[in-house]
């Protein structure tokens, strides 16, 4: 089962692009890191504060691959340099 999230978030306090990036990079390698996810940027790359990414797992269950996905959301969730705006979930 692959899971994928594509999920939009407001950037804080963000007054460039170089520090979007800086926020998108420390958290996007740390979610890899901890999760068993591959993310990438793919909307609003030319926005300050608005962010479009997405995450995307592969699981031998639906339970299991949206437990994973559901842990790093909530991951992302816990700084507070930003805020979910939007989430979509897709099952293939």
């Amino acid at each position: 089962m692959i899971g994928f999230v594509e999920l939009e978030y407001r950037i804080f306090d963000c007054m460039s692009l170089k520090e979007k990036r800086s926020v998108l990079k420390r958290t996007m390698t740390r979610v890899k890191q901890k999760y068993n996810v591959a993310t990438a940027e793919i909307g609003h790359q030319d926005v300050w504060q608005l962010t479009k990414i997405s995450l995307v797992t592969v699981a031998s269950s639906r339970q299991a691959a949206e437990r994973e996905l559901n842990h790093a959301l909530n991951f992302l969730d816990s700084f507070p340099e930003w805020e979910r705006m939007n989430t979509t979930f897709e099952w293939l």
